[in-house]
Formats: structure tokens, sequence, C-alpha cells
């Protein structure tokens, strides 16, 4: 049975050392950033975004247990403005555990959560690069309200 358990103290260590550096080289990759300045860049942001760490109000971070074992984990922020929402900030499935179905269930147990939190909508970006996350979420009924395009020259 799988479940989403907030995250331990050191659940949210291994989340920022895994996660910093992996946001940092898709920003890369999308060409936002040079690569010398974007785990600087990284790290700000999440330190802005998390300045308490794990007990930053509004922020829930949970991890997805299938039984006894950690497969995943997500990261939402509640938002007020204009109406109670939340934004995805962060989605993970262990590479071993890919494929198998861990990363819908995980974000349909979030969607019960944010449910019963009240929130209207549920957002998240996905960098254009990313198809596989792109399929989940579509699959599962998000849909596109942006698109932003660059050329290489």
């Amino acid at each position: 049975m799988q479940k989403l358990i907030p995250m331990t103290q050191t659940e949210f260590a291994a989340f920022m050392e895994r996660s910093i550096p992996e946001y940092a080289a898709e920003h890369v990759r999308a060409g936002n950033w040079l690569e010398s300045e974007s785990l600087e860049k990284a790290r700000k942001e999440f330190n802005d975004l998390l300045p308490q760490g794990l007990n930053s109000g509004d922020n829930y971070l949970y991890t997805l247990y299938d039984g006894d074992q950690a497969v995943g984990m997500i990261w939402m922020k509640v938002k007020m403005h204009p109406l109670k929402s939340g934004f995805i900030y962060d989605v993970f499935i262990e590479e071993a555990f890919r494929g198998r179905g861990h990363g819908k269930q995980l974000m349909l147990l979030l969607e019960q959560k944010a449910r019963e939190m009240g929130l209207a909508s549920l957002e998240l970006h996905v960098f254009g690069s990313n198809a596989v996350a792109r399929n989940l979420y579509e699959s599962i009924g998000y849909e596109t309200t942006n698109v932003s395009m660059s050329k290489k020259l």
C-alpha cells in the first residue's frame, strides 16, 4: 500500500542534496543559467522558498512510501491568492522505482491531501525537455496554461 508521510529532517537533508543540483542542471539545459552560476542560483531559490527549511510555513514536503520502502517525494506550497491553491515545486521518484506507476500514485495522493486542505487547484512547472513528466501530468488531467519557447542560434 502506498502512502504519503510528512518528510523527516533526514529525508529533507537528502532532498536538498539531490534537488538543488538537479534544479541547477535543468536550468542550464534549458538555457536559462550559465553552468558556472547555476548551483549558487539554485541554492538561493531553495533558501528563499524554504527559509526555515522543513518548517517553512505553507510548505508541505512528503515522502511516498510503498509499504516500508521510501520510493519518492513531493513538495507543495499553499498559496492564498487569488484562490487557495497549491503549487508543486518538486516531484521525484527514485530511479529504481520508476515506470511502476509510483509517480501517478504520488500525484493522486497529493490531490487527495489538497482537497482535504480545501485547495481549489494544483499547479506546477515542468521543463520542456521532461517529456516523461509532461505525459504523466497530462494523463491525470493537468492542462498547459503557458508555453515558453526558445531557439538556439
